[in-house]
């Protein structure tokens, strides 16, 4: 069984990811914590495998929590959760060794996928026997990173993400919604979900435009 420690501010919602979490094999939920001050003193105390960290708790950020903990000598492993889409945050939760980072809200399957993604490469790399590169390579290539792990959010499909990812990368300077549209042939709307999406993953970064009036407009950058 793979320990899991929740860490939300929000009561309900960590109810609801306690829930999803306990419905999927393999793993179970050993505890909560709803300020950064009881997930140090939770980790302490309990020693999960695994904490779902949401980064916004309201004595501290989430990623303090993880230099804390390392700190006291944890090596649990952290998968992020929450609703912080700027591609600063999804680098530093990288740097930090996050193994993955889910985009609040999300539906059961999307946690689920990600939750078995992270138990086949904690059994891989538990198992694997390093003799030589090739070894090593294989390690790798299973443990990946978050932002190449994470399927498509439902709605998204894969062709229209390489589209959109090709305009990103062969157009100079920054691309928004309305431009990418114009260029895929899709919806402004439709192009900007993907383009959100690019930036949650961290392979994307957003830049803001301010104009006369109203709201700034968004910009795309594709980084990854």
């Amino acid at each position: 069984m793979i320990d899991v420690l929740v860490v939300d501010d929000d009561f309900m919602v960590a109810r609801i990811h306690r829930g999803f979490v306990e419905r999927i094999d393999g793993f179970r939920v050993v505890g909560a914590a709803s300020t950064g001050e009881q997930a140090v003193a939770a980790v302490d105390q309990l020693r999960p495998d695994l904490v779902l960290l949401d980064l916004y708790l309201p004595d501290m950020f989430g990623l303090d929590v993880v230099t804390r903990i390392r700190a006291a000598g944890h090596d649990c492993d952290v998968l992020v959760i929450s609703a912080a889409r700027e591609a600063e945050a999804v680098r530093r939760a990288v740097r930090y060794g996050a193994v993955n980072y889910l985009l609040k809200p999300f539906g059961f399957d999307e946690l689920r996928s990600r939750l078995e993604q992270y138990a086949a490469r904690r059994t891989a790399l538990r198992a694997a026997v390093v003799a030589d590169q090739a070894d090593v390579d294989r390690v790798l290539s299973r443990s990946g990173s978050p932002a190449a792990t994470a399927p498509m959010p439902r709605g998204l499909s894969p062709e229209t993400a390489e589209l959109v990812e090709r305009a990103l990368r062969e157009h100079e300077g920054t691309l928004s919604a309305s431009e990418c549209a114009d260029q895929v042939g899709i919806s402004r709307v439709s192009a900007r979900r993907y383009l959100e999406h690019f930036s949650g993953t961290g392979r994307a970064e957003v830049t803001l435009k301010y104009g006369a009036a109203g709201r700034p407009e968004r910009r795309y950058t594709w980084v990854a």
